[in-house]
């Protein structure tokens, strides 16, 4: 089952009007409908987000999270702000090497006199520990590090977030490796180094004297071969 993350990250109440209008947004409601049709297949959820609502994000964040079959998550664009932490709920995260993930502190409007002020700088505080505990439990990082960040607004590429164990793999890179491998075509090809090697392994019921030694010396002999044909 395919779930697409597309477009702001809105509540559930104003998903109708998105639609109303044909721009595509992400909903709570939007995915668990959704969840209910896998009834246990694997989620493939698809990210390009700027984010948006920190609750909506933290209900859809969870929701995933909370999916008894297996969820991965391809990041094909952006996954900013609320969309980076539904992005951490994946079993497996992928990235597309041409996207980008953000972290940064939430934000709010606020208006009153110097008390409603401090109240609302507490209250978004909260948040911005609520928000990092997402990504905590998917990078192992610490509180601390990862507030650090978010005070930042930190943009990460895809080998970025690779290495911050944001995600788990960067998209195509298994593909492009099989591909280079498979270039090497002046290589001897396996079923003719184990044709060899089988007959060389007959040498013994044929001459006594070959040896394990002997053998050992045959079995370098045909990898020095391989290299040396690869390296060509």
């Amino acid at each position: 089952m395919k779930i697409e993350v597309k477009g702001p990250i809105i509540s559930s109440s104003d998903q109708w009007i998105y639609d109303w209008f044909g721009m595509e947004a992400t909903s709570p409601k939007k995915v668990s409908s959704l969840i209910k049709q896998a009834k246990g297949e694997e989620l493939e959820v698809e990210i390009n987000s700027g984010g948006g609502s920190v609750f909506a994000g933290s209900e859809i964040y969870t929701t995933l999270k909370s999916y008894k079959g297996n969820v991965v998550v391809n990041i094909v664009g952006l996954a900013a702000s609320a969309a980076s932490v539904i992005a951490m709920a994946g079993n497996k995260v992928m990235m597309s090497p041409t996207g980008q993930i953000m972290i940064h502190n939430a934000s709010s409007y606020a208006s009153g006199d110097y008390r409603e002020m401090e109240k609302g700088a507490e209250m978004l505080k909260n948040v911005n520990a609520s928000i990092s505990n997402a990504y905590r439990i998917k990078t192992g990082m610490s509180q601390e590090e990862l507030l650090a960040l978010m005070d930042k607004e930190t943009w990460m590429t895809a080998q970025q977030a690779l290495d911050n164990k944001f995600v788990d793999g960067i998209m195509f890179e298994e593909e492009t490796q099989l591909i280079a491998s498979a270039d090497h075509t002046r290589m001897l090809p396996p079923e003719v180094i184990n044709k060899l090697r089988n007959e060389f392994k007959k040498e013994p019921e044929k001459n006594p004297r070959v040896n394990d030694k002997r053998m050992q010396e045959i079995e370098n002999k045909l990898k020095e071969i391989a290299l040396i044909l690869a390296l060509r």
